[in-house]
């Protein structure tokens, strides 16, 4: 077959997996990923990288089962093999806590990860201000060592990388403190997604913020001030620990993920081109999943014959 130039905009979670998933499985393609920012520079470096998914509005659930799974599946066989160090990929185990009791209390992603039960009474008297709890092991992905393990794995089928600007889309704005607690080993997570404790290799992660269309980049120290509170509530030896540092880091966010395909007219033929994009705080949780979808995606574009253009 001739060969096809794949360019893919953008170096975080889902662009590299995207680009591995094309340059690994199409020898015929030549990838080419462009992006103003890479590792350590991402939005995914900060991020604490925890496989939990969220339900999203507008897409069958069926579909969202199947990223999910093909994402956790993939991670889970990293984590099981001798690369597991080098792409900081490994099992966490925790607990979900709900202030009130959920509607479904068995959600749709629980199938999938380890040992999914409801918290015992016992190990609820350690949260005297919720109601309700969910304790399983999910899969850690830290990007500080997953993304330059992906792009060593592109390169090694001759993927090529550009540091070019490319274009952002809207923010939801992240705020995480780094501190040093080595005693937790468990993940905290409270059911509305913005406070959380995250133990990790290099630091525990404490969180967080959702701050739709906020461009700061700025460290606000208000935010720290409450993250600090909230997850002191939920963990009090964390009073104990010693803050190495805040994180600000601005996710792409949409009500859902966009993956799909369209053609440009350009030059007097017909593009394609794959979306992929708009995971918001599910980028790591959904990434080998949704680059599988797009991966077919252009593989239906390079057999098909495109749409005539409309004059």
């Amino acid at each position: 077959m001739k060969r096809v130039k794949v360019l893919v905009v953008g170096a975080g979670v889902v662009g590299l997996s995207t680009a591995v998933c094309v340059a690994e499985t199409l020898p015929y393609c030549s990838v080419t990923v462009i992006a103003e920012k890479f590792s350590p520079d991402t939005t995914g470096d900060g991020a604490a990288g925890i496989l939990l998914p969220k339900e999203f509005p507008d897409i069958p659930l069926e579909r969202q089962k199947r990223w999910f799974k093909e994402s956790f599946d993939h991670l889970l066989a990293i984590a099981d093999s001798p690369q597991a160090s080098d792409a900081g990929v490994y099992l966490s185990s925790g607990y979900h806590i709900f202030k009130d009791i959920p509607c479904d209390k068995k959600p749709f992603w629980s199938d999938f990860v380890l040992g999914f039960r409801y918290m015992t009474d016992r190990e609820m008297k350690r949260f005297p201000n919720y109601k309700f709890g969910q304790a399983f092991t999910t899969l850690k992905c830290e990007c500080l060592n997953y993304l330059p393990w992906l792009e060593k794995r592109l390169r090694a089928v001759g993927g090529q990388i550009i540091h070019e600007k490319d274009e952002e889309v809207y923010p939801i704005r992240g705020q995480i403190l780094k501190v040093s607690a080595p005693w937790l080993k468990n993940f905290i997570r409270d059911g509305d997604g913005n406070t959380y404790i995250y133990p990790g290799i290099r630091y525990v992660s404490i969180g967080g913020t959702r701050q739709a269309d906020d461009w700061r980049l700025e460290v606000d120290k208000e935010d720290s001030k409450g993250i600090l509170e909230r997850c002191c509530r939920l963990e009090p030896s964390l009073r104990a620990a010693q803050v190495m540092g805040e994180w600000v880091g601005l996710r792409p966010g949409r009500a859902n993920p966009r993956v799909e395909r369209q053609y440009l007219h350009l030059q007097g033929r017909q593009v394609p081109v794959v979306h992929n994009y708009g995971h918001g705080g599910c980028g790591v949780t959904l990434s080998w999943g949704t680059a599988l979808d797009a991966l077919d995606l252009l593989r239906q574009s390079l057999f098909e014959k495109p749409p005539q253009a409309r004059l």
